[in-house]
């Protein structure tokens, strides 16, 4: 066994530097994430935290350096992809389309989606594969993004304001199906969000963010 390989950063950043013109949005940050973490990525509206996840998906160019997944995120952003998930801050599935047309959708887009691990997850909420999204609730699209999402077999899970504009009830649903279905002590997550109260206790580490 490769020990080594197993207990190596998920992700690693060396004096992480990023511009939008003249505005220095991330200003030479350092730090890891170990395998197994549920880390907190906290800070004001402004203070880099869209930013810095970004950068870790590959969409955003930047100084210093990155490693995700022992991969540079920007020249291997495809293979980054078949192992790290990514739900940005607002849930956006197409609303024409029925939950299992969703899931015959995945199954064709990702190698490694398990549309029999979506279909589990989503019978812990009140969706049925029949219902359309424009039929769901705010609250029941983010479920099923989640459900989607934490199907694919992948090491990483980076969340960006998921539960932003939930109720209180939707929220804690959303965070128990995390916690239950995707965190084996092996995966983890980075959460951004403004609702530091309601996941602190799920919180293995804290990464704060304060004018970049």
């Amino acid at each position: 066994m490769n020990t080594t390989a197993t207990h190596a950063p998920l992700v690693e950043a060396r004096g992480l530097t990023l511009r939008y013109g003249r505005k220095l949005a991330l200003n030479d940050v350092s730090f890891q994430i170990a395998p197994g973490r549920v880390v907190g990525l906290l800070g004001h509206n402004g203070a880099g935290k869209t930013t810095l996840m970004k950068a870790l998906v590959g969409l955003a160019a930047h100084q210093g350096e990155l490693s995700v997944l022992g991969l540079q995120p920007q020249r291997q952003r495809e293979q980054l992809l078949q192992s790290l998930s990514y739900i940005p801050d607002v849930a956006i599935l197409p609303r024409w389309a029925r939950v299992q047309e969703l899931i015959t959708l995945m199954t064709g887009l990702h190698p490694n989606f398990s549309p029999e691990r979506a279909r589990a997850l989503l019978k812990r909420t009140s969706v049925a594969l029949t219902d359309k999204v424009k039929s769901l609730s705010k609250g029941m699209v983010v479920q099923v993004h989640l459900a989607l999402v934490a199907a694919i077999d992948a090491r990483l899970l980076v969340l960006d304001e998921p539960t932003l504009g939930l109720d209180v009830l939707s929220r804690k649903a959303f965070y128990e199906m995390l916690i239950d279905e995707w965190c084996d002590g092996e995966r983890s997550v980075l959460i951004s969000t403004h609702q530091v109260e309601e996941v602190e206790s799920l919180l293995s580490d804290v990464l704060m963010l304060n004018e970049g």
